[in-house]
């Protein structure tokens, strides 16, 4: 069986245009405390405004996929990086023992709304690097690599055991979810709608699946959804400024009761 969490209500932040909220894959699995799914440790939906600007902070220990179908994210950092992130291009944070940087939309840009995907390292205080650059073309109802870990098919990496896909769907298509024995696997529906195991997932809705199991997927209107395979006993490095800080960790506790 699926086990499903709806759409969140509640923000983690809502701040002069930025507004995010928090997924938590953990709690979806039964008897385990933790927020995240071993290494995949939060699952942030961000909105930017147009004219928005979130000042230079610090990132450490989380390894942070910023994953933008829809408008446009620009990154600067004082190692002079000027980055445009859009449904073209990925960028992931490996932000290791610290990593500086600042976020902003134009006021000519679209509306944002994103996923910020955190994930835990395998260690602490790893090198930080930033890696940016085109995604392969997406074919309609084929499950795309978008990241994983090194030696897997993607072209971007993260340090720990998580494998993330995407997939556009039409009305009625059918797939199965990405899977492999010993992994879970986790979903998240950015747009759409679909059904799996008779169970319905609209909009910002998300699920965990049993271990490796094939999960056959309908889509009821067009959607876009990302799946993550997941070793949830992959050894992690806690400690993550978003992925493991008091904000998130506050939203989890009030999650759970």
């Amino acid at each position: 069986m699926i086990e499903k969490a709806e759409r969140t209500t509640e923000d983690a932040i809502d701040s002069d245009g930025f507004v995010a909220r928090a997924y938590f894959p953990g709690h979806l699995k039964r008897g385990r405390s933790d927020h995240g799914l071993g290494p995949l440790a939060t699952i942030m939906e961000s909105f930017l405004a147009p004219g928005t600007h979130i000042k230079l902070h610090e990132h450490v220990q989380d390894e942070i996929v910023s994953w933008v179908p829809a408008g446009v994210m620009r990154h600067d950092d004082p190692q002079g990086e000027h980055l445009t992130v859009d449904a073209d291009h990925l960028m992931i944070m490996n932000a290791g023992r610290g990593f500086q940087h600042e976020e902003r939309t134009c006021a000519d840009d679209p509306p944002l709304r994103m996923l910020q995907i955190f994930v835990r390292p395998h260690a602490a205080d790893l090198e930080p690097k930033v890696q940016y650059g085109r995604l392969p073309e997406p074919d309609l109802n084929v499950w795309r690599p978008v990241f994983g870990p090194s030696g897997s098919e993607a072209r971007f990496t993260v340090r720990n055991a998580v494998h993330c896909h995407d997939i556009r769907m039409d009305p009625g298509d059918t797939t199965v979810l990405p899977a492999r024995a010993g992994r879970r696997t986790y979903f998240f529906v950015f747009s759409g709608g679909i059904e799996a195991e008779r169970q319905t997932f609209g909009e910002a809705e998300s699920g965990l699946c049993p271990d490796g199991a094939e999960v056959r997927v309908h889509a009821t209107v067009a959607s876009l959804v990302v799946a993550f395979v997941v070793d949830p006993d992959a050894p992690i490095c806690r400690g993550g400024t978003v992925g493991d800080g008091e904000t998130v960790q506050r939203m989890a506790a009030r999650a759970k009761s």
